[in-house]
């Protein structure tokens, strides 16, 4: 199993290229092919007069070709940071609202790699995550490097989290070390030792070097992953999204939403 597509996010600050970088470095990884798209969709500012409908087509033709000239920028960028580095690169782009053109284009890939946080196009991730039916892999603002050779699994036993691990078998194949973390909610030792005992037999049937760990909730899931994450000098962690759905999570606290504010190192989250 390999990644054969990877779908890089672009967007209109130079700072973010960092996620480019990745994205090359991933592609020969892989030897794969890069897919780079962005899109941004027209905003007329409120305020002007309904009556003034000629003010209003003005400024959407206007603010139309600024975000077309910016789109071709970034373009050039992504050509210009690929180049050599990828079996074959693509460039998709779109005047359009950004979750929902990325979503439907993500077809194509097999990893989306995006930036941590809402970026200067308007893509939201905690909104991509939700509708790409791809993982993706957040790379904060930060970090210029993946090596992806410690791992970590935020292991819970639901569908998301399935989901996730079986998403980033490529990179755990190419690991040196795998760690399956499970915060036990439940404070029930010998059943979250059984789940993590399936599945680390699961990921040494793929080739896996991998180990369990796990510990009783103490000061929240995240903050522990993260403790851990620093411990053993983990640069990836991998975990399903919104288990509970975005908007409990969002109201009344959750391990994605505080995987997402993280920003020292890389999430692949799947949904």
């Amino acid at each position: 199993m390999s990644y054969n597509t990877l779908m890089v996010c672009c967007d209109l600050n130079p700072k973010h290229d960092n996620r480019l970088h990745i994205a090359a470095t991933l592609a020969e990884r892989f030897d794969a092919r890069v897919i780079g798209i962005a899109a941004q969709e027209v905003i007329v500012p409120l305020g002007l007069a309904e009556s003034d409908a000629f003010a209003n087509v003005d400024m959407w033709k206007q603010n139309q070709a600024n975000i077309a000239k910016r789109l071709q920028q970034v373009e050039e960028r992504f050509r210009e940071a690929l180049k050599g580095r990828a079996k074959q690169i693509e460039w998709r782009s779109a005047i359009a609202e950004p979750v929902s053109f990325i979503a439907g284009e993500s077809r194509a890939a097999d990893l989306v790699i995006v930036g941590k946080g809402a970026d200067d196009t308007g893509l939201d991730p905690a909104d991509l995550v939700m509708w790409a039916g791809r993982p993706l892999l957040l790379v904060p603002d930060d970090v210029a490097l993946l090596k992806a050779e410690r791992i970590l699994v935020a292991w819970k036993d639901t569908r998301e989290a399935r989901r996730a691990i079986y998403d980033a078998l490529p990179l755990l194949h190419l690991c040196q070390k795998a760690i399956v973390a499970e915060i036990d909610e439940g404070n029930n030792p010998a059943a979250a030792n059984h789940r993590l005992e399936d599945v680390i037999a699961w990921l040494t049937g793929h080739g896996v070097n991998a180990t369990a760990w796990s510990e009783p909730l103490l000061k929240g899931a995240a903050a522990q992953l993260d403790a851990l994450a620093d411990t053993e000098v983990l640069d990836l962690i991998v975990a399903g999204a919104y288990g509970h759905g975005k908007i409990r999570e969002w109201v009344f606290g959750g391990v994605t939403r505080d995987l997402l504010r993280q920003p020292s190192r890389c999430h692949l989250l799947a949904h």
